[in-house]
This record gives C-alpha cells, sequence and structure tokens, in this order.
C-alpha cells in the first residue's frame, strides 16, 4: 500500500520540488477517437481534477483518428492519443513527437458473429476497424498474412472508433469488428463470439500522447505538467481498483465481472516508465516500410521526446 501510494504522489511531489508557482490555467485541447478502456488515466485525469491539480484546464475532442495529427499542426488541438498514428504521421514529414507511452502491449481482437468459424468464412465479407493505417488495421492486416488471405478479399470498414466499430458489428453491419476490452466480452454477451487475439501479431504502438514538435520545445511547461497529469491518472487507476472496475463498469454498460476483466488487462499493460520500447518502434517502422519508402536508416528516436517525464522516469 506504501508503494502505491507513493507512485501515486511521485509525480506531484516532482512538480512541487520544481517550484511552479499556483497561476492561471493554462487551457489544452486533446483529440480522442471515441470512447475507450485505453483512455482510462485521461479520463481519471479529468474527473479527478488532477489536470487542474498541475495547472491544466483541458478539454476532450472527439474527431476521427486520421485527422488529428493535421490538427496538431493547424492548431486546432494540442494533443492526440494514438501513439502509431503519432509516428506514421512523422514518418510522413509532420513535425510531430510522442512525449508519452502508456502501454506496452495492445488488447485487440477480432470479435465475428458465431456463423464465423475459420479464417476462410471471413472472405468476402466486411470488418470494422477504426480508421486505415491505425492500429486495429495493421493488427488485423498481420492476422490475414498469418491466414494467407489477401486485404483485398475482406472489407475495411472504418467507423472512427471502437465504440463505433462495436456498433457496426452488433447492429449487422459487419462481420467482425477488432475490438478491445470490455467491447469484446459485452459483443460476446449478445452472442458474438472472440474469433481471433491480434494483440500479440505485430509490433504496433498504442496509445500516449503525442503533439507537435513546436509545441514541445515552446511550451514546455504546459506539455511536461500535461505528462504528469496524464501519469498521476495512471497511477491512480494502479492504486483504486474497486473505483476504477465501478468507473469502467458505469462509462461503458457493462457487468461488474466484465469490468473485473477490463481492469486486470489494463493493468497488465500500463507501462512502468511512460516510454515507448525501441523494438516496437523499430518494428513499426518495418510495417510502415511495406506501405511506402522508409529510409532503412532512419531512427525512431527522431520522433520520440521522453526528456519531459519525471525525474526517475
Amino acid at each position: 500500500m506504501i508503494k502505491k501510494i507513493l507512485a501515486a504522489n511521485l509525480v506531484a511531489l516532482w512538480l512541487a520540488g520544481a517550484g511552479w508557482p499556483a497561476e492561471t490555467p493554462q487551457k489544452i485541447r486533446i483529440g480522442f477517437p471515441s470512447l475507450a478502456f485505453s483512455y482510462l488515466p485521461f479520463y481519471v485525469a479529468q474527473e479527478k481534477g488532477l489536470l487542474k491539480k498541475f495547472g491544466i484546464e483541458a478539454e476532450y475532442i472527439q474527431m476521427r483518428t486520421p485527422i488529428q495529427p493535421q490538427a496538431v499542426i493547424n492548431g486546432n488541438i494540442d494533443f492526440f492519443t494514438s501513439v502509431s498514428t503519432g509516428i506514421s504521421a512523422a514518418v510522413a514529414g509532420l513535425p510531430l513527437v510522442v512525449v508519452l507511452n502508456l502501454y506496452n502491449g495492445a488488447p485487440w481482437i477480432l470479435v465475428t458473429g458465431k456463423e464465423i468459424n475459420r479464417p476462410q468464412d471471413l472472405v468476402g465479407k466486411n470488418l470494422a476497424i477504426s480508421a486505415i493505417r491505425t492500429s486495429p488495421y495493421y493488427f488485423l492486416l498481420a492476422a490475414l498474412k498469418k491466414w494467407e488471405i489477401s486485404e483485398k478479399d475482406v472489407g475495411f470498414i472504418s467507423t472512427g472508433g471502437t465504440a463505433s466499430s462495436f456498433a457496426a458489428l452488433t447492429t449487422g453491419q459487419v462481420a467482425g469488428a477488432v475490438l478491445t476490452p470490455p467491447f469484446d466480452d459485452k459483443a460476446v454477451s449478445l452472442g458474438f463470439k472472440k474469433f481471433q487475439f491480434l494483440g500479440d501479431l505485430a509490433e504496433v504502438p498504442y496509445v500516449g500522447l503525442i503533439t507537435s514538435a513546436a509545441e514541445a520545445k515552446s511550451q514546455r511547461d504546459r506539455v511536461q505538467k500535461t505528462i504528469a497529469a496524464i501519469l498521476e491518472g495512471a497511477a491512480w487507476v494502479r492504486a483504486n481498483r474497486s473505483e476504477t472496475a465501478r468507473m469502467i463498469a458505469d462509462k461503458f454498460k457493462v457487468t461488474p465481472s466484465e469490468a473485473e476483466r477490463t481492469y486486470e488487462t489494463l493493468i497488465s499493460m500500463l507501462t512502468k516508465d511512460g516510454r515507448l520500447n525501441l523494438k516496437v518502434a523499430r518494428g513499426y517502422l518495418e510495417i510502415l516500410r511495406q506501405e511506402r519508402p522508409v529510409p532503412p536508416d532512419l531512427d525512431p528516436q527522431k520522433f520520440l521526446d521522453f526528456s519531459m517525464l519525471p525525474t526517475g522516469k
């Protein structure tokens, strides 16, 4: 328990030691594609007043993942959360940097109707993903490759986010959907089945905090405080199992047992240091090389800036 308390207060002590005075809250906007369990540290940071504690007034904006990188560059938002999308856009030339990585691993799973019994049953069917060139897309591609099914033999339906992919599946618009907890268990309770776990099929980063290189340089204190609040949100999740499970059950309208399983998945993946494993970053660049020219000597650290993590992270 003492360790949990220390973890929950590490970031607060770090900032307090920095000697930042009380001041007018700095306003930020963060883009999210849809409701998803992976954003719980963000929800907690907002709802438990952690962002305000660090002098940040945050507005959460729902927008489709593919438009988020340009929205940051244009100044419409200050941050977004898809690490894979951020790196992909940076490789394409946008001046973006990943300043925080929240997870080691990804929980994506292909959920289908019970009529899908083998991979070949997917041929000619439509499958829901958040968007092309996002994490669920790349994980599904890896599965199709494993099953020796051409991507041209299935239809990709871009829904904008996991919650919308769940809705597309449960309303019969698609034969399968790439989902995360608790949507997978929720779908099973409605008569669907978990067809294939995808999270171990490819090196694709998951969720964190991405901003512009200009923001990271000129608004360093604001970025640092935002990181601190999100990390404290993650620490709060670790230290408050029962309340987090209740939050999951309430937000996603799932049973207590489904919420508990989702919590276990969340905790098992939360990173300890806020950094992205370079093996994953390099593996992701290899995936990108399959669809576009990427220099063989490109160093992924060019797109990573973890210098604003708390001391010891």
